[in-house]
């Protein structure tokens, strides 16, 4: 309109589930916002592999807190249920034991003391304090901190007293370790870190709200996928008058001085803009996209220095026949717990044995695959590029090994029923997915490199730089990547304040 201010420009950069959030909020601040991505469509970790009629979804399938979903449908002026079709997922896990033995982890409070008693009976009243820790830890970890910035130490002291009464000092598993003595059943109640890419032995006890998190609002899955939700919040984007634009891949981030001016493009297109968004891995951003004079925190050598996540295997494949007795969510506990944690994120070696977690998205949607068959997925943590493991040489010898457990223990004849394959693993994401050394999850989650000491949301070395997704705060998974994205909302100045 003749006369009117042009709203000013915001640049986000990468379009996994961290981005598209921040530019739906971004967007619904009144700016005008480019979302620019690498691959050659939308969802970063959440992309979607389609193989011969089946439908993967590369990265994320566990669905919790959908009111951080919703919240950005209404911001954009929808309702998420006019696009979305979520549907919950019971049990929420069908974890399977070493030796065979079953355990169905629901929702349910009575179903779950049930399952309890038949697995640890000394152990329902421990069961039940550790559920009481879990909402208390809730209480302050996630409705209190996961979308406070954390931009100083005195938002860092401040939260010191809430933190020590919680023992967040401890790790995990030796919280529930606490409450709980049988074996088993601390690894049932302990296995949720590596969902958000740490070792439950050495991850701050903070992580033990996801407990609590399940519990008060369930477990879900979209129908067609969570490809469907990046869909839908691309929509939302465009509804704004935003753009995502694929097979964009920046080169660099632009200063004037200090301060971000924009981006260019690996083609050398130059993209002016007030304020930009990395939802690309954080180590991946100051490392290779920030020029090094301005790094005066996050300097190659201290970035050298953190600990990073695990690696993953993922393995995705469709059959030609249908296994209706294979849950949603299913994890395979491995022969060794402690053994194997320590392997993967402590000595970096590729071990012989391995913990799988296995998704079959079709247990809720059918039209994922052919009629008559099943999609899959699944994934082995696995040490990231640290390990030196040449993937080239080792990814098919590992595929056969887990291929021959599957069917040897959940789906007799695995073998001659594929009839779609695809492999990704820890070289992959580093090369197509920009993640440092492969990890998987960005840094680790343990108490030293959380909150105040993960790269802030709003950048230390660069001026109306922001952080967004796994490498910042709060953390990996869904939850905490949509609250980074949420963060922004009080970090970034309002699009009326820059005209």
């Amino acid at each position: 309109m003749q006369g009117s201010t042009p709203k000013p420009h915001a640049v986000v950069i990468g379009s996994g589930f961290g981005g598209l959030a921040a530019a739906v909020r971004l967007g619904a601040r009144g700016y005008r916002v480019t979302v620019l991505e690498k691959l050659d469509a939308p969802g970063g970790r959440a992309y979607v592999h389609r193989i011969n009629g089946f439908t993967f979804d590369a990265g994320p399938t566990v669905i919790t807190a959908p009111f951080l979903l919703e919240e950005l449908w209404t911001l954009a002026g929808r309702r998420m249920s006019d696009d979305i079709d979520m549907r919950p997922v019971t049990p929420f896990y069908r974890i399977r034991f070493h030796d065979g033995a079953l355990f169905d982890y629901t929702g349910d409070a009575a179903a779950m003391r049930k399952e309890v008693a038949a697995l640890a009976p000394g152990d329902v009243e421990g069961y039940e304090r550790f559920l009481r820790t879990s909402e208390e830890i809730f209480r302050v970890g996630f409705e209190e901190l996961a979308h406070v910035p954390f931009g100083s130490w005195w938002d860092m002291a401040k939260i010191v007293p809430d933190m020590v009464k919680l023992e967040s000092y401890r790790s995990v598993y030796n919280l529930v370790a606490k409450h709980v003595k049988d074996d088993r059943l601390r690894q049932v109640m302990s296995f949720h870190p590596l969902l958000v890419g740490g070792n439950p032995f050495s991850t701050t006890s903070i992580y033990t709200l996801i407990a609590f998190l399940e519990r008060k609002w369930g477990v879900h899955f979209p129908m067609g996928g969570t490809g469907a939700l990046v869909k839908g919040l691309v929509r939302l984007i465009e509804g704004q008058g935003g753009e995502v634009r694929c097979n964009a891949e920046v080169r660099r981030i632009l200063l004037d001085g200090r301060r971000a001016r924009g981006v260019e493009l690996q083609n050398g297109e130059r993209i002016e803009a007030e304020v930009v968004v990395s939802n690309a891995d954080s180590a991946w951003t100051y490392r290779h996209l920030v020029d090094d004079n301005v790094r005066k925190r996050w300097t190659n050598e201290r970035l050298e220095k953190q600990r990073y996540s695990m690696g993953l295997f993922v393995w995705y494949f469709g059959t030609k026949r249908t296994y209706e007795d294979v849950a949603h969510h299913t994890i395979c506990l491995g022969p060794r717990y402690e053994g194997l944690l320590d392997d993967i994120f402590q000595r970096h070696v590729l071990a012989d044995d391995f913990s799988l977690y296995l998704h079959r998205p079709t247990a809720t949607d059918p039209s994922l695959a052919p009629e008559g068959c099943d999609a899959f997925y699944v994934l082995s943590p696995v040490p990231n590029l640290a390990s030196g493991t040449n993937w080239e040489r080792e990814a098919e010898p590992y595929r056969k090994k887990v291929e021959r457990y599957l069917a040897t223990t959940l789906m007799p004849g695995l073998e001659k029923e594929i009839v779609a394959s695809r492999v990704t693993h820890p070289q992959e994401f580093q090369d197509r997915l920009l993640s440092f050394r492969g990890a998987a999850f960005g840094m680790e989650p343990v108490l030293t490199q959380s909150a105040f000491f993960r790269p802030h949301n709003e950048s230390e070395d660069v001026e109306r730089l922001y952080i967004v997704g796994a490498g910042t705060h709060p953390g990996a998974g869904l939850p905490g990547v949509l609250s980074s994205a949420r963060v922004l909302d009080r970090l970034v100045p309002d699009a009326s304040s820059l005209h």
